[in-house]
This record gives structure tokens, sequence and C-alpha cells, in this order.
């Protein structure tokens, strides 16, 4: 007899009692990388706040079914998206009484956005420009790159210097041309948390007619606070003359549940072409700051129950634990023989890369410390750059520092032990060769049943415990192979679950 209450992917023929259907949201969670504990060093940002995951999920909770797309029927979340916004702009130097006095802003739904959001009010503010173009560092975030793919606007990219990671003023300057209406810089950069020279890149800029946005999603939370405790940051905010638009994401370093983020821009006028709207149709008239139109308050209360929680003072004892496991686990790697820093830490992130030793391969280093429950983010060699570790710090690794060398030096031992992956010659030589229109999804998965992928079966497990095959292979690939690649075998995992 055929058990009519057995799952069938998410619709059984008869609802399952709400106890069951947690249970097997744990059981599938049990997968997951660790999200609390100060052990993952990517994607997502634990303060290490006892009570602050059930107070945000309290608020979230409260508004997850009100909708952002009309503020007239939910004033509650406009109230709240307000204050969120005066709370960025004041922290960026904006606001009353400040150099930005008009500063206004945005909640949007992630940094992505707000970039897509800042590349959108730049070019629509030039609708004289058939070929509008943006000026970005190589170092600035991917989503400038997915911004200018979408929004149809070309992409010039500026090299940094090898040794300090910046992009140089001149380098922008000399990218800019008549087409150009924005030009970027981050602070800091993610891959290895540098500050680019913002107010050097915000006045070529402005000496050019030409808007200036600072991606701080990253750091525009974190950067503030470690300066009011003493550390050299550098002027990176709306006290910079020039920077007309800063991003900054309240859901890493003010700890808020994802996805929050907020884009500030210096005045009104400035904001007005990211907009939407439109009224040629027999429905309602669209109005849209951002990119969607139905929003869940869920996330916008949960930062707003996040930032009043903690206050200034909460920030500041957060920012000085992540300063403090900066410095330790930098002091980590320079102690470790066979590893160095890409270079030193000045926000809240540790990169680590080799010092030439051909026997320890990076890629397994970071197996090595996954298999003692340290995950990291492998970065591939780009443009002279070497491959890295990436390693973003939060206030929840302060009370693992001590654990992390002794673990970091035995990894390395272990990774010496096992060796370099050596790829088999014809698959190096496919890697280099292959062309990414020849590579098709058969010929996607067929590599990835070869290197131990489960190509989307649920049963199997989407990858493999270690990944540095894998990741060798991506590295020996040409940048648009490794696009292409990494695509293809996405479109393996997402598969329908019938």
């Amino acid at each position: 007899m055929t058990d009519t209450t057995a799952p069938t992917g998410a619709l059984p023929a008869e609802g399952l009692p709400a106890a069951r259907v947690l249970d097997e949201i744990r059981a599938l969670r049990a997968a997951d990388r660790p999200t609390h504990g100060g052990r993952l060093f990517a994607y997502v940002y634990d303060p290490g706040v006892a009570g602050l995951d059930e107070l945000a999920q309290a608020a979230y909770a409260e508004c997850a079914h009100v909708n952002g797309l009309d503020p007239t029927a939910f004033p509650s979340l406009l109230a709240m998206e307000n204050a969120l916004v005066g709370a960025a702009g004041r922290l960026l130097g904006g606001g009353p009484g400040s150099a930005a006095p008009d500063v206004v802003g945005s909640v949007t739904g992630g940094g992505t956005e707000s970039l897509i959001l800042a590349v959108k009010a730049a070019r629509d503010a030039r609708p004289e420009l058939t070929e509008p173009r943006i000026v970005v560092p190589v170092s600035g975030h991917a989503a400038f790159a997915k911004a200018a793919h979408y929004l149809r606007v070309a992409l010039d990219q500026v090299p940094v210097d090898p040794e300090t990671l910046r992009p140089s003023a001149g380098a922008v300057a000399a990218a800019i041309r008549p087409e150009t209406v924005l030009v970027a810089c981050s602070a800091p950069s993610y891959a290895h948390g540098v500050v680019d020279p913002v107010a050097e890149i915000a006045a070529v800029a402005a000496a050019a007619g030409v808007r200036c946005h600072v991606d701080a999603c990253f750091g525009g939370w974190a950067l503030p606070w470690l300066r009011r405790l003493g550390a050299p940051v550098p002027p990176f905010d709306f006290t910079v003359d020039g920077v007309t638009s800063i991003s900054v994401d309240l859901h890493k370093y003010a700890y808020a549940p994802k996805g929050v983020s907020v884009l500030l821009h210096r005045d009104a006028a400035l904001r007005a072409p990211q907009y939407f709207g439109y009224a040629d149709w027999p429905g309602y008239t669209m109005v849209n700051p951002v990119i969607a139109s139905t929003r869940s308050g869920g996330p916008i209360a949960g930062a707003y129950a996040t930032l009043r929680h903690l206050g200034e003072d909460g920030y500041l004892r957060l920012a000085a634990a992540t300063r403090e496991a900066v410095a330790g686990l930098a002091d980590a790697v320079r102690h470790t023989d066979g590893l160095r820093l890409m270079t030193e830490p000045e926000s809240t992130v540790v990169c680590l890369t080799g010092d030439g030793d051909p026997t320890l391969d990076l890629f397994v280093l970071v197996d090595e410390l996954a298999a003692r429950g340290w995950h990291t983010q492998p970065q591939l060699s780009y443009a002279g750059l070497p491959a890295s570790v990436h390693l973003t710090v939060t206030a929840a690794v302060a009370p693992r520092v001590a654990e992390f060398g002794p673990d970091l030096a035995d990894a390395v031992a272990a990774a010496r032990a096992a060796g370099p992956v050596r790829l088999p010659d014809e698959l190096l030589a496919l890697a280099r060769t292959l062309t990414p229109a020849a590579l098709t999804p058969e010929l996607v998965a067929g590599l990835a049943a070869g290197l131990g992928l489960a190509g989307g079966d649920p049963a199997a497990g989407p990858v493999p415990g270690r990944m540095a095959v894998v990741n060798t292979l991506l590295d020996a690939a040409p940048v648009a192979l490794r696009e292409r690649l990494l695509v293809e075998f996405v479109g393996l995992l997402q598969r329908p679950a019938w």
C-alpha cells in the first residue's frame, strides 16, 4: 500500500505535521557549513552575541508578511527603512551638520542589488549616451560586472598594483572616457581587504564630471568602528569630496539577518534615476525604489531590531573583538612556515598565500583546514596575482583564535605529506585549450562525474568533501572557461526534485 503522506518533492499528497516538516529541514541543514561558532570564514557573519538570533527572528516574524510594495499601506516598514538609512548615513559621514547634509538612501535586498542600482542611477542620469561605460578596478566586486551585464553598460577594468593590491588614481583617470557614467572603488576590496585610495579616485572622477561610488558593502559597517578604536582607516565616506554614493550591507558587520543592504546617495537628485515608475497599463501605478516590487518586511525588521539592540557601544565591542581576532589569525600565518600574508590586514580580512614552497598546495591546505573544522574560502590565481585563501573575520572568531595556529600548522604538515594535486596531462591540456563554446552540458557532466561531483544527485550530496582537484582544474583554466564550467556545473546541481 502506498504511503500517501510520503514527501514527493515539496508537495506531498497529504499535508504533514509541522513537527515533521521542521525535522526534515533540520536534517537537510545538517549538511550545511556551521553558521555559528567562529569557524566559518565566508558567507555568514556571526557576532557571537547571546540572544541576538532570537530577537532578530522574533522581529522578522512580526513583519514577515508586511509588503514593502506600498509604503502608504505599511507605514511601519517605511519608518524602519528610514531609520536604517539614517543610521547608515550618519555613520558614513552624512546627515545634519555634516559635509553631506542631504544624504538620502534606500534599503535593498543585498550588496549586489545596491551595486546594480548605483550603476542604474548613473546610467539613467545620462540618457543621451548610447554606449555608457563604468570604470572599476579588477579588485572591485563581481557584482559590478553583473550590473554591467544586466544593464548593458560597458565595463572598463583597471589593474591593481601586485604589491599594494590597489588601483592607482592615475590609472583610473586614464580609463575615464566621455561615455563613462560611474567610477567605482572599494572600502575595502572583498578579496584582500584593502581600502582603495578613495579620496584620490573621487577627485579624478569629480574632475571628469563623473559619479563616484564607494562599494563599502563589506566594510562600511566595520571601518567606522575600527577608526574609533584607533585604527588608521583612510577617508572613504561622504567626508570625501566627489563621493556621490556608498553601499553598505547590514547583513555583514551590522550582524543583521540576510538580506539587507543600504544604498546611499549624497542628495535626492542623484538618487532620482534609481527609481522605476510605470503607469501605462490598467493596473496600479508601479513605483519602485529598488529592483524588487513585493518585499518582505522581515529582513528589514530584523535589521532594525539588531541595530537597536546592539547600539554604538555594542558595535564598538564587536569591532574590538574582531580586530583582536584578525591580529591573532595574522600572527598565526606569520609563524607558519610556507605561508605568508598577501598584505598586512587593515580591515576584517586575513588573506594568505604560499611563499613559494612547491610541496605545499594551497588548495590541499584548504581541504585539510576543513577537515579540522575551519572553513575558509579559496581564491584562484588571477592576472599575475597568486592563488590565495580568504578569511572573513567576525567577532565570534575571537574566542577560537588560540585554536587556529596549531590547527594551521597541523594542516600545513598534512598538506605537505599529501603533496600537491597532479592533474592528468590530458585533463590539464583540456583545461588550457578548451573554448567555452565547446563546453557542452554532457562534457561538464562527464567531468563532474570524473572528479567525484554528484551532479545534482541529492542522495550523493552536491560536492565531495575535498575540493582541491576541482580548484586546481579551475585554476588551470582561462577565466572565460572557469566561468562557463561553473555555470554549467551549477546547472547540474539545480534540477527539480520530483
